[in-house]
């Protein structure tokens, strides 16, 4: 069966990277297959998750390389020597420059801890998009997966899915809570989606 090879690029835990590796265990993600994970941080626990899971990983460490330009420059000859088709970005802490995401239109996808254009851009990522939400008193948040181009968080959106914010919730409690009941659901989907367009030659 044909299947769209996949690179899903990290900086942290991989807890997004595990439900992606989860969902093609479980026959979810059945259009796509994840070939290479790679790391822009030396020793993130989401390389172990995907040594556990018998998929290869890299560590591109910008500052080893000589700054983004060169790490850019690695990054396409990897993705490139592995006949990668399309890349997911899961908790990937690096802005890709507007001349990188030139080269990959509508084949990077990316999982945003809010509901764009809601506490998105540059600047909010991890839990500073929980405490804006918190502090702005909206009453529903959630996630979105989009395309990645030019503008950060900008690409046109592939699903969103809406969390609801409870009394008493701190950043880190709800930053869980959109973990698990939106972005570990709809990346998967968007993953597979994405990959069946591929694998049918629609993008």
């Amino acid at each position: 069966m044909l299947r769209a090879r996949i690179a899903v690029l990290v900086s942290g835990g991989g807890t997004n990277l595990q439900a992606l590796i989860n969902a093609e265990k479980s026959g979810e993600l059945r259009d796509g297959e994840i070939v290479l994970v790679i790391s822009n941080v030396a020793g993130a626990y989401a390389l172990e998750r995907a040594r556990m899971a018998e998929i290869e990983t890299l560590t591109l460490v910008r500052k080893e390389l000589g700054g983004r330009a060169a790490f850019e420059a690695r990054l396409q000859r990897e993705l490139e020597d592995h006949g990668i088709e399309l890349i997911i970005l899961a908790g990937f802490l690096s802005i890709l420059s507007p001349e990188f995401t030139a080269k990959w239109p509508d084949r990077i996808i990316n999982v945003h801890p809010a509901l764009i254009p809601s506490f998105c851009g540059k600047g909010y990522y991890g839990l500073k998009v929980h405490e804006a939400a918190l502090s702005y008193g909206v009453k529903v948040t959630g996630a979105t997966v989009h395309f990645v181009n030019e503008v950060p968080d900008g690409g046109r959106i592939i699903a969103q899915k809406a969390v609801e914010i409870e009394d008493g919730d701190t950043p880190e409690i709800l930053q869980k809570r959109v973990m698990e009941q939106a972005e570990w659901v709809i990346l998967p989907r968007a993953a597979q989606q994405v990959s069946k367009e591929i694998v049918e030659g629609r993008i």
